[in-house]
């Protein structure tokens, strides 16, 4: 874990306001607080969230059948996708989108591997 005192800030109190050619002063910016508490976060701090559940979905697409062709599907059967073969597929998380990837096989288990993160308003 990061020590605060190491992090390398100038010292705000030693130094004098500038002044333009005027001759009158410019202030100094000063970091908020909230900043440097950023900078100083581990993982540690993120123990409190590792026990909330989370509800993971990869899409690969969609289709639309009546019950009756559903119910006529067995092991083998083919179903037609929205998508077309290598197109990225959607990452849910809680029923949001947040991601966008790609199918991939690890010792003949299938993952997905994120190539693209979704912005908040950016589902197109």
């Amino acid at each position: 874990m990061a020590d605060p005192t190491d992090l390398d800030l100038p010292d705000l109190n030693s130094q004098q306001p500038a002044s333009d050619d005027t001759g009158e002063s410019t202030p100094v910016e000063v970091p908020s607080q909230s900043l440097i508490g950023e900078e100083a976060r581990s993982a540690v701090d993120l123990a409190p969230v590792y026990d909330v559940p989370v509800n993971i979905s990869a899409v690969l697409g969609k289709a639309h059948i009546d019950v009756n062709s559903l119910l006529k599907l067995t092991s083998g059967s083919v179903l037609e996708l929205d998508r077309k073969v290598g197109e990225a597929i959607d990452i849910y998380v809680n029923n949001r989108l947040v991601a966008r990837g790609e199918v991939v096989v690890v010792d003949d288990r299938l993952g997905v591997t994120m190539t693209e993160i979704i912005k908040d308003g950016d589902t197109a």
